[in-house]
């Protein structure tokens, strides 16, 4: 089982930044993609930005230029910096992980509980 605990959410001003981290703990074998999602009120879940564990980054469009993930695979931990943020950023942003638990094992899918960002204009 794999637990993801994320950290570095909180309210700031439009045009300022903020570092998400996520650290995943547990019995695995690998993570293979590491991501956030984000999902505001009224809103379905989606996706911010991924990171394979060679380092292939994906991005949404709307965050394209602004944010910034990466990873470190011998702390397992992936990061999102978020800069030049804007009111529309406001969610909770969870940590998403993709891995196995053994070299046999099909590959399964977890969530952390999130974290609130607030942008205020």
């Amino acid at each position: 089982q794999v637990q993801l605990v994320e950290s570095g959410g909180g309210l700031v001003q439009a045009g300022g930044s903020l570092r998400l981290s996520c650290a995943a703990s547990g019995s695995f074998f690998r993570l293979n993609t590491m991501g956030w999602y984000r999902q505001a009120p009224g809103k379905q879940r989606e996706l911010v930005a991924t990171i394979t564990s060679g380092g292939n980054t994906n991005y949404a469009d709307s965050v394209k230029g602004r944010f910034t993930i990466s990873r470190d695979n011998a702390k397992n931990t992936v990061y999102l910096e978020m800069n030049s943020l804007k009111p529309e950023d406001t969610a909770v942003y969870y940590c998403n992980a993709k891995g196995r638990a053994t070299p046999l094992s099909y590959e399964v899918q977890y969530w952390g509980q999130g974290t609130q960002v607030t942008v205020s204009s």
